[in-house]
């Protein structure tokens, strides 16, 4: 065990996050930390670090193990550096060695030669060189590549760039330090989709534990295999990924909620049969012995799965006509940098598009021309009958601020009722008494997430939604996906969330040099046509033409096509495809089994529910194993293609 806790509880003032909790970190686990909002995952990881004491309960950390703590906090920091300094304060050894070394250099030109010196000197370099003080400007550097960052800017003073920016060069030091644990929270918050992959593929191989918060469901299926879900103030232990953890809970759920009901019909019974026999002198006797036997019965608690289930409907005032925006040679530069040139694109009724791709090419930019509200070259043109309705963070001001959010929901005219409202805000974690503050009070998220609110209840037949899930919980986002696949307007979203987008868009569009590129598709057929295209583009890599003084050479023979990897591919790619079937078998096997034991008539026999239930399990631990298999054969198979 690295680190954890044992019996722990923890109260924030007179509310308690955790009671009796137990949790302890393995050496190698990659763990998702989850619940829904204001349930105390970031303080429960702060109770971790040391930063909070609990009220009960031990914390436990071994001895010298290293704790790296990732969170948005750390972005009130004052740091006077550039960015590749503050990434590569991370070597603290070596950079202590760097400064010695310094001052020995200063006094070797001040002190010529002087043989201690030179002695001491040559054994500070072989320090350095142990500490990696050599390597750590070439790490740094790779790291920040991968994150983001262009060669131009490492020299760039870390205070000039914004919050989302800042949050990246304090995750790549944090990746430097390499940790025996790394405590992330919410890391893709402020990553594109090409730093998240990025992220995702330097994580699968971290040799130390890592322990994720996050409402990226996508992220965490492909990266965790254990969950820990803080729930009702308790913190449950699932073996598996979220999509696992979903299935399992539910389950599990359910199975307590049957246990409820029978001994709760069973209570009623043998209470009955006491009221009725009490007062009989032959059958007293037996009626107090059954009061008794009930008060040393242990009553199974009643749960139900506690979250809001409502459902956000969308009304169309008007049936847009066929076309929806039309965009004609739109051309957008800034300063030397062109974003797009001579594009043209065009938004039918009913697309529902995700604008994708990496920071910096534009995205949210020709969302705004799409709007109206970025001056661009070219025509943009609506369709008949168009009503749209723009959401974007950037765009909070048009809130206002002495109204407070319930007047602020009413302002939107959308002909709704308080209750429904209400409702809708609940949705958006304002419930209660909350819906009293006043806009002006709010935080940027919460802001954010009334226009998102306001948006939803207008009339508008065409939706323009700019990172509208920043915010949301897992459970809302989910909400929000139902919504909009009910919603029968068109929409066009720009989102990192490949959750998300994967289950509401049918149409991707990215830009790329300066065109706007279109798929139609699912998120997969997507992602399996740009590693397509990607390949393909690094195959015709141009060949530099000979100088023309040159001498002729002799044509070398054209090489032939490497017929043993042709064969390697091929054969990772039959093990992939048997490894996805057999997944996909395991997974109606496991909706079978749990069926069945969901059945009343299972639940009446206790020997047929015991081999239901150990059935379930079994099946459960080879779906896992399945899925496992499936991720490496997957990476073997990319493997060889890139070899």
């Amino acid at each position: 065990m690295l680190a954890g806790f044992t019996n722990l509880t923890f109260e924030f003032g007179a509310r308690t996050i955790v009671r009796n909790a137990t949790w302890h970190i393995q050496p190698g686990e990659r763990i998702g930390l989850i619940g829904y909002n204001g349930t105390g995952k970031s303080t429960l990881l702060k109770v971790l670090v040391g930063e909070y004491s609990p009220s009960g309960g031990v914390v436990e950390r071994g001895k010298n193990v290293s704790i790296g703590y990732l969170h948005q906090d750390l972005l009130s920091q004052e740091i006077e550096k550039s960015i590749l300094e503050v990434a590569m304060d991370a070597f603290e050894k070596a950079r202590g060695i760097q400064q010695r070394l310094t001052v020995m250099e200063k006094r070797l030109e001040t002190e010529g030669e002087n043989e201690q010196l030179l002695h001491d000197y040559a054994d500070t370099l072989h320090e350095f060189e142990l500490a990696g003080g050599y390597n750590m400007e070439h790490q740094a550097e790779e790291i920040l590549h991968g994150l983001g960052f262009d060669t131009e800017v490492f020299d760039k003073p870390y205070q000039k760039f914004s919050g989302g920016w800042r949050m990246r060069v304090l995750l790549a030091k944090m990746i430097l330090q390499n940790p025996d644990i790394l405590l992330l929270d919410e890391p893709t918050n402020h990553l594109d989709l090409p730093s998240i992959e990025w992220l995702e593929k330097y994580l699968i191989h971290y040799p130390g534990s890592v322990v994720i918060v996050s409402h990226d469901k996508y992220f965490l299926n492909r990266m965790v295999t254990k969950i820990v879900d803080l729930y009702q103030q308790e913190l449950n232990q699932y073996t598996g990924n979220y999509e696992f953890f979903e299935t399992e809970k539910a389950m599990r759920i359910e199975i307590q909620q049957k246990a409820y009901e029978n001994q709760q019909d069973y209570i009623r019974q043998q209470e009955r049969f006491v009221e009725r026999f009490k007062a009989k002198a032959s059958k007293a006797a037996q009626a107090q012995s059954i009061v008794k036997r009930l008060d040393r019965l242990d009553r199974i608690e009643n749960v139900e799965l506690e979250r809001p289930n409502i459902r956000i409907n969308f009304l169309l005032d008007k049936q847009p006509g066929k076309v929806i925006c039309t965009l004609k040679q739109v051309g957008k530069s800034f300063g030397p940098i062109t974003l797009l040139q001579n594009a043209d694109a065009e938004i039918c009724r009913g697309d529902k598009i995700a604008l994708i791709g990496a920071n910096g090419k534009g995205k949210s930019t020709l969302l705004r021309i799409i709007a109206g509200t970025e001056p661009h070259q070219g025509e943009r043109e609506w369709g008949h009958n168009v009503m749209e309705s723009f959401y974007a963070q950037h765009q909070l001001e048009v809130l206002d601020g002495n109204n407070n959010i319930l007047e602020e929901m009413s302002s939107s005219r959308a002909g709704k009722t308080e209750l429904e409202y209400r409702s809708l805000l609940g949705c958006f974690l304002f419930g209660g008494d909350e819906v009293e503050k006043k806009v002006k009070v709010l935080s940027g998220g919460e802001k954010a997430r009334v226009a998102l609110a306001k948006t939803i209840v207008s009339k508008a037949n065409f939706l323009m939604l700019d990172e509208p899930t920043n915010h949301l919980d897992m459970h809302s986002v989910d909400l929000l996906i139902e919504a909009l696949n009910r919603y029968e307007g068109s929409l066009i979203i720009v989102s990192h969330d490949r959750h998300f987008i994967s289950r509401t868009a049918n149409i991707y569009w990215e830009i790329i040099d300066g065109k706007i590129r279109d798929f139609k598709g699912t998120y997969e057929e997507y992602v399996r046509w740009k590693e397509k295209i990607t390949l393909e583009a690094a195959q015709k890599a141009p060949v530099a033409a000979p100088k023309a003084a040159a001498p002729p050479k002799v044509a070398e023979p054209a090489k032939p096509v490497d017929k043993e990897k042709q064969k390697l591919i091929q054969k990772a790619q039959r093990e992939f495809e048997t490894c996805e079937a057999q997944v996909a078998s395991l997974k109606r096997q496991h909706e079978q089994a749990a069926e069945l034991l969901a059945h009343p008539d299972t639940y009446a026999n206790k020997v047929l529910f015991k081999a239901a239930e150990a059935d379930l399990q079994r099946i459960a631990t080879l779906l896992q194993a399945s899925q496992k298999a499936s991720e490496r054969a997957f990476e073997t198979l990319m493997a060889a293609e890139e070899a």
